[in-house]
Order: structure tokens, then sequence, then C-alpha cells
């Protein structure tokens, strides 16, 4: 599974229209061959028949409780032959057609021997009631409709879910957003509270109901009154971090804005005099390469930014004994048509929310930790330029292949003093939600976030066109809730503060009401940063919305060919940095953002997205706000298929194959894990064929079902939460930190890489979440069979 994740090119998603999609026939046994597996490839058979759709049945709130568990499949098989393997031909993602009924097809067969459950056994005993029943409705209403036909004109019907798809796609225009664009201008950079002011009186105006503005105070770490130095004790030079020279004897000089940028927020503060190590991209390589040749106690690390999570990076260089870093990002890893030599950048060293309330909100009577610094490290990010002085190269190749910045051989290492000033100091963060309530299920939330902060003020002013397009989308739906539109659920919209910083307002907001998301929450939307390139759309899902986000960008890249070209697809369960943190990381909601980036970034340049360089504002950028319109109209596509779908647009076959995808090629999988996932990939297709499409059937639908059953799709993600992963790493298992070469995180990235129990427990960790996974959906089928409708 790659960046594409295997969309463009998989054959069997090619002619969705008229493709098969039949179940694997296997035996019983523990294990399964290899050939066999790769012959069959998911036998599983699908008809590609017409999504249903239904107005929506009233659903009675139904909570879940599990059951005495029925043991179904292979789950407590022994362990196989550690020469087998049960990994299956990779399926990017489960076909279309998902509510066929499978059981219809001759040559279906299955593992589950379990019975239809007993609603459907029951109904062609009550077939002939229906019948009667139906009759004199019949009448009834041709005597009701005759009398009223003289007086009432008729009612006219609600227009279809695609008609409404049409009318909300064809209300989002670049013009508009421009529009709503322009007013953000005004607002100055530095007033974050008077951003979230003006988006709470927009919102309100535009008909949200219960639109909040939220605040809290939070410890934030900022540029201190001079800028960082970096002092060369050889020759005596002074640089600032850009690598522009600086006067020595001039501690209080002012700095311009890009040199205020340029900092690492939460760093250590003070003053280190050492020695230059070059250390690469940090890995456990060229760590131990380091500790060989000198000792690091106290020295300066230069450090490349990418590849690794930069705060593992910085926890396994502050364990070595190191007392600074100096973070650069190499030429041959930027994009091409961009020169980053002379630039310098800003990064954050918080993982999210406010440090002195770790775990709890930033609320009035709160403890305050006294944690003004995340590590003591002295961090400070430099340009290129000033790396190649440290390294001593005196000459570099930028040409076609490009040569990587390294410490020659027989180079001598500088020594230099590295001072820094940042100050934290408590501010207030500002957020803002707003609620279209939901008719059936107005308890359950899909949550659409962006921004409406810089990373420093008069630097950055990307917050401005995802701003703009929320408010667009807003002012889409509401004009069609006017009309007469319920939507199913509730959509819940917010603009966050803090985000640049750690993702501080998002998580502040996210811990305070942590119980309600845990329980009512279905997804999270993302704009975030929706557009800072226009060279690749790139989308990032987790697992259980990757083939709608592949579904919803395929329709927009064919409407893109057809007007000219357009960027090819990127779709991945990529970690991504942003707001999406907490609800992906802490309450594993399924989550999806769309974004146009620059370039596609290589597999060696990954986790480039953590340096925040000065942003083009977004007319600069995108004059015609043509790609703020694709996003917009792609997400709102998305949001009405959240909120509307009968049964949550969710994919727990996709969880299972995504789960294979990592294991395939891992030279730490095991015969034992290789078998959960098995099992897992059996039951989720169990799941889907069997019970969701019985459930999204208006003649079969059942309501208590139907609740059951999307609760079980929305707490499927939760089985892979893991505590305590290392620095940088999400605890959620299913988001990759790879997207050329899946593989689950915490093998990749160990908590402590020079520990081999540290893999150890890795493995017992995510067959734990594999086995609880495919509990949860044993769970939910022991209660799809035993409706409380029954009376048997």
């Amino acid at each position: 599974m790659g960046d594409t994740h295997g969309y463009s090119s998989d054959p069997a998603l090619q002619g969705l229209e008229g493709m098969a999609y039949r179940k694997v026939r296997a035996a019983h046994t523990g294990s399964l061959e290899r050939e066999e597996l790769q012959a069959s490839a998911l036998d599983l058979e699908w008809d590609m028949e017409k999504e249903l759709q239904d107005p929506g049945l009233g659903l009675d709130r139904f909570q879940l409780e599990c059951v005495e568990h029925r043991t179904v499949g292979n789950s407590n098989r022994a362990d196989p032959d550690p020469d087998l393997e049960p990994i299956q031909p990779s399926v990017s993602v489960s076909p279309h057609g998902r509510f066929e009924r499978l059981q219809e097809d001759p040559n279906y067969i299955s593992h589950f021997t379990r019975a239809p459950p007993k609603g459907q056994r029951r109904s062609s005993c009550s077939l002939v009631k229906y019948l009667l029943a139906g009759v004199g409705l019949f009448i009834l209403g041709l005597l009701i409709g005759h009398y009223a036909h003289s007086t009432d004109k008729p009612t006219p019907e609600p227009p279809t879910d695609t008609d409404l798809l049409e009318e909300l796609l064809r209300d989002i225009t670049a013009e508009k957003i421009q529009a709503l664009h322009r007013p953000f201008i005004s607002i100055s950079d530095d007033n974050e509270e008077a951003r979230a002011k003006h988006l709470y009186q927009q919102w309100t105006d535009l008909g949200l109901t219960d639109v909040q503005l939220s605040n809290y105070s939070v410890l934030l770490s900022l540029p201190g009154p001079s800028s960082s130095r970096i002092v060369d004790r050889a020759s005596h030079e002074c640089f600032l971090p850009s690598g522009a020279q600086c006067d020595p004897r001039n501690h209080n000089n002012n700095p311009t804005a890009d040199q205020h940028f340029s900092y690492a927020a939460y760093s250590a503060t003070g003053s280190l005099e050492a020695v230059v190590v070059d250390v690469q991209y940090g890995g456990l390589e060229d760590m131990r390469r380091a500790r060989t040749t000198m000792n690091v106690t106290n020295q300066i690390a230069l450090l490349k930014l990418g590849q690794a999570p930069l705060l593992y990076k910085i926890s396994f260089l502050a364990e070595m004994g190191f007392g600074g870093v100096l973070l650069y990002m190499d030429p041959c890893d930027g994009p091409r048509d961009q020169s980053l030599w002379h630039k310098a950048f800003g990064v954050t060293l918080n993982p999210g929310g406010d440090p002195s309330t770790p775990g709890y909100p930033s609320i009035v009577g709160s403890y305050r930790e006294e944690w003004p610094n995340l590590t003591s490290l002295l961090v400070q990010p430099i340009s290129a330029s000033l790396a190649k002085r440290l390294l001593n190269i005196q000459s570099v190749g930028l040409g076609s292949p490009c040569t990587p910045l390294a410490m020659p051989a027989a180079s001598e290492r500088r020594k230099i003093q590295l001072t820094i000033g940042t100050h934290s100091i408590y501010k207030t963060v500002n957020n803002v939600c707003g609620y279209l309530r939901g008719k059936t299920n107005p308890d359950r939330y899909v949550l659409v976030g962006s921004r409406h902060d810089s990373w420093h003020k008069g630097t950055a002013a990307d917050w401005r066109g995802g701003s703009a397009m929320m408010t667009q989308i807003i002012t889409s739906v509401t004009k069609q809730a006017r009309r007469g539109w319920e939507p199913d659920r509730t959509t819940l919209f917010c603009s966050w503060g803090g985000s640049a910083l750690g993702n501080i307002g998002s998580f502040e907001w996210g811990e305070e009401n942590r119980v309600v998301l845990q329980s009512r929450a279905v997804a999270y939307v993302s704009l975030h940063s929706p557009v800072r390139g226009t060279e690749t759309l790139r989308s990032t899902a987790s697992p259980s919305l990757l083939q709608l986000t592949s579904d919803i960008q395929k329709r927009q890249l064919l409407s893109c060919i057809r007007g000219g070209s357009c960027p090819g697809p990127n779709v991945s369960s990529l970690q991504i940095p942003g707001d999406v943190s907490f609800f992906a990381n802490h309450l594993a909601v399924p989550t999806m953002e769309f974004a146009f980036e620059q370039t596609k970034a290589e597999e060696r340049s990954s986790f480039l997205s953590e340096a925040l360089f000065s942003a083009e504002s977004p007319e600069t950028l995108d004059p015609l706000f043509k790609f703020h319109e694709t996003i917009a109209k792609m997400t709102a596509e998305v949001i009405l298929r959240l909120v509307n779908d009968p049964v949550l647009p969710f994919y727990p076959l996709d969880i299972a194959l995504d789960v294979q995808d990592k294991l395939k090629d891992d030279p730490l999988r095991t015969p034992r894990l290789l078998a959960a996932a098995a099992s897992l990939r059996e039951s989720s297709a169990f799941l889907q064929s069997e019970t969701m499409r019985p459930a999204n059937d208006p003649k079969e639908r059942d309501p208590s079902h139907v609740r059951m059953l999307n609760d079980v799709l929305r707490d499927l993600e939760k089985s892979f939460m893991v505590p305590h992963p290392p620095p940088g790493v999400y605890r959620n298992l299913l988001y990759s930190l790879n997207g050329k070469v899946p593989q689950f995180s915490i093998l990749k990235y160990p908590l402590d890489p020079l520990k081999h129990n540290a893999v150890n427990k890795s493995l017992s960790l995510i067959i734990n979440a594999i086995n609880s996974a495919e509990k949860l959906i044993h769970c939910g089928l022991d209660l799809f069979e035993n409706s409380p409708d029954d009376t048997n």
C-alpha cells in the first residue's frame, strides 16, 4: 500500500460497475496455504448495485451491551505452522456494492455457520399479516386522498440525497470563498481573539445553533526580545538562525519578523559552548556512529529534519546525553522549485495541549505544573546555508542527483556557542464551535475543524483560506436546512486557536469534553491547512474512511480531467500534523483530510511538514481560489455522507486489510500475529457482507440494528489504541509513519531502541489490538442476532 493506497493500480477497482467480488474459500484448519490465498485474493463477489437510499427512520436510543460471546470463525485456533503465512494478497480497500446480499450467491461459502438473524427468520411467517395490513392501509389511503384532493395541493416530495448533493456543491464557488476571505485580511495577525469573535458573529448570523466561544488560559512558548545566536569560537563570527551575520556585542538587537519566526517552541533556554556533531537524520546507526567516535555528553547535535518524528529523535538525543540540537532541512529533501538554502523555520516540541495541565483542561481552578520547557536540550532550527558552514563543507552539489549535506571524514569539528532566549507566558486561546442539529440521531456528532491562528504574528496567513472554506460550507448547508433539509446526525463546526504551538485549543476543548466525545463523536473532518501548494492532491484518512475518501477523490479527479489537467491521486492513512491529532490519537475517532501540496514528499523526506515556514497567502498561492473550491466541495460531500447515510460509510474490512498490509513485509511478524490478522479479516468480511447490507436496505432495515451497527463501526478503531507510545508516534496504531512502506509505527520506532524487549512488548500490544477488534465484531454480531424486538 503506497501513497496512493493502491487505488489507481488495482484492476479490481478500475471497472467498478461490472466487477465481482467473491469470498475466500478456506478450510477450518488453523493456517491457509500461501499458494491458495494468492490465487484466491479475497474472492468475495460483489455485484456493484447502486447505494440504497432512505430518508432515515426514527432510531431508538440503544445502549450496546455485549452478551455472552459466541465463537465465530477461527479466533481460538492454535498457532499455525511458522512456515505458512495466512496473509492474502493485499486489496487496497473493500470493494463497492458492500450492501449486496452475499447469501443469495450460490457460490458463497463462509466459515461462519451462524443462522440468519431472528428478525429475518420470522419475516416469512409474518408475510400474510403484512400483506393484509398493507391492503387495509392502501384502501384507507385512497379514501383519505379522495376527500383531501379537492381542498389540499399534493405535498412535494423531499429532495433525494443526489439532488441535495448537487445543490450543495453548486452553491460552493471560488468567487464566494474569495469574498469570504477578504474580511480576514483586515484582522490583525497578532489578535487571535478578534479572529475568533469575527467567526463567532459570522456563524451565528448564518444560522448555526448554540454557537459557543470558549477560551483557555494556557502556557505559550514565544520568542525572546532578541533572536537566538550561534557564535563560531574559532573565528568569533556570530550568526543568526538564517545564516546572516549578527553583531555579537549587541545582545539586545531588534530581530526582524523572519528572525523572530525561527525558533523551537518549548525548548530549554540558556547558553551552551560545545562541539558540533553531525548525526544526519538521527537514526539508530547514525547515533551509534557518533557515540563511537567521541563522548557526546553535552555536545551539540547537527540534525536533519525528516525520516522519523522530530520528538522521537529529540528524546533519543537527550537520552544519549547531548546538550543541544541544531535542526536543518537538507536542500535535497525539499521541493526542487523552492529555494530553502537561506530559510530558517520554526518547530514546536509540544506533543499537544497546554504543557502546564497535561491530560486535563486548562479551566479555572486547574492545577498548573511548572513545566515551561518540554526538553532538557537547547533546540534551534537553522538554514541549510548555516549548516553547510558548520559542517566545514566547501562546495555543495545541488544538481541531479543532489548531494546531501554531510561532514567530510577528515574535517575538524567546529566548536560553537549556542544561545537561546525564548520565554514562556500564560495567554488566552479561543475556540469557536457551532451546531447544526440532527433530527434522527442528534446525539451523534460529525466534527469539522479548521483553525484561526498563525505560528507567529506577521509571518503566516494560511489560516485564512481554511476559515473562508469552512464558512462557505456552513453557508451552503444552513441554506439547505432553511429549505427543509434535516440531517440525520449533528454537525459540529469548530475553529481552533493555538494550533501552531501544539494544537492547544483543540486539545483543551477535547479534554474538557472527553466523556461526551467518547460516546458521541462519529468522525472528524479536517480543514487544518487545505491549500499549501498546487501540485499534488493528498487525501489522508483513517482506514475506516479510506473507501469513502477514495470514491470522492476519484469523482473530483474525473471532473478535473474534463476541464483540464489536475494533480494525481494520493490517498493514505498517514499520521499528519494538525488539530486532527487529538481526535485520531486520543479518541480513535475516524478522521480524514483533503489538501493540496506543492510536491509529493519522497520516502526519505517524510516529516518535513513538522517545519513551519512562512506561508504564502491564499491570494498569492491560488489567486482564482479554484483549489480552495475543489477542497471545499470534496469536504462538503464527505460531511453530507457522514451526517445522512443511515449506515455510516465505514468499512471494517478495510481495517483488516490495512493490518495485513502493515504485517506483509515486516521482518518482526510472527505466525501467531499473522493468524490473528487473517482471522480479523474473515470476521470483518462477514460483518460487512452479512450485516451492513441488510441494515442499509430500507425493506429490511431495523432501527435498533442500525443504531447498534453504527456504534460498532464507530468504535472499531478504538481497539487499536495503545498506552504510552514513543514520543511523536500516535497512540492509534492504524496510522502509518511512512506512506510508501506501511508498517506498525511502534515496530519501526520502539520505545527504547537499544533494548530488544521493547520490540516484544510492541508485538504483544499489536496482537492484543487485533484480538480486541475481533471481539467487538463478535459481540456486535451476537447483538444483531438477538434483536430487542425479538419475542421468541
